[in-house]
């Protein structure tokens, strides 16, 4: 089967014969969209799979996400064999759906990691000044399970090539509104797959940094809350100026590379690597020396 399936044209499918076709393009795809850096799901898996500080939670967060975000797909698909994939040709309406997400990310975020002072709301790339009272100054609270729930159904309904695939491509040889909520089904689930993966491996890796729980868990919540604000953030104005800028958001450097999601670098990829890259990371770094150091300062008193 895997053979066969590489057999398809994942790039640009134009004719798909058959179930065997439309079951393993499908999933493929899905998961093929989960691996890949999407700006629909990367950031919030890493988010939320980050401040499970455990593999297991981790595991259930990248399911919870990846379920609803399957459920999504598979509606959209349902919708698209009735001629929703004609909202695709609105070129507009993914910069909206950017904004959305953004403004979810952002008050999930600022859920997770409450500041007491706005003045206290500190990029964790420029400065990290950990004095003696700062803990005093934040509130952390775990990420509840329907978060990513919600990220997940609301994130499905933007588009980009998998989704034109999916949309105009699958869903439609199906040939029957009684099934074609298969293709978007299968392809949320190829990519739970991979985002289940994901989410265990970053859950993983916040429950071995050889800390203790409290620690470990201050890290987590403040990666998980910084990248979602500040990414959130950065979505909103993203979606915002390719509002007024359209060019902004269409154009991209070419990649070479002949994979959806790496065969340019442009607004999407960008907004992957600022929030998982530059403020996920700094933020889990800056907050893991501080740990170190508090624990060797410790051990001298």
């Amino acid at each position: 089967m895997f053979a066969y399936s590489l057999a398809l044209n994942l790039w640009n499918p134009s004719h798909i014969v058959g179930w065997t076709s439309i079951i393993i393009m499908s999933i493929v795809l899905g998961m093929v969209h989960g691996i890949t850096p999407d700006e629909h799901t990367w950031p919030i898996t890493f988010s939320y799979a980050i401040g499970s500080y455990s593999t297991r939670k981790g595991l259930r967060s990248g399911l919870i996400f990846s379920l609803s975000f399957a459920l999504q797909r598979a509606i959209a698909s349902e919708l698209a064999f009735l001629g929703l994939y004609k909202l695709y040709e609105i070129g507009w309406l993914n910069y909206v759906i950017y904004i959305v997400v953004g403004i979810l990310m952002a008050a999930s975020g600022l859920f997770i990691v409450k500041r007491k002072s706005i003045l206290h709301f500190d990029l964790p790339f420029f400065k990290q000044h950990h004095q003696g009272d700062k803990d005093t100054q934040v509130w952390l609270n775990d990420p509840k399970p329907w978060m990513p729930a919600v990220h997940g159904f609301v994130a499905g309904w933007g588009f980009g090539a998998f989704a034109l695939i999916l949309y105009t491509v699958l869903s439609p040889a199906t040939h029957s509104l009684a099934y074609a909520w298969i293709p978007g089904a299968l392809f949320g689930l190829g990519t739970m797959l991979i985002q289940m993966l994901a989410g265990g491996f970053f859950g993983y890796m916040a429950q071995h940094w050889g800390l203790n729980e409290a620690a470990i868990r201050r890290i987590s919540l403040k990666t998980a809350g910084n990248t979602l604000t500040w990414g959130g953030l950065a979505f909103v104005l993203g979606g915002g100026l390719s509002l007024l800028i359209p060019a902004l958001g269409s154009s991209g450097i070419s990649t070479g590379i002949r994979v959806h999601n790496l065969d340019s670098i442009g607004l999407p990829l960008i907004l992957v690597i600022f929030s998982v890259l530059i403020v996920g990371l700094s933020t889990m770094i800056s907050e893991t020396r501080h740990a170190m150091a508090k624990i060797s300062h410790d051990k001298l008193i």
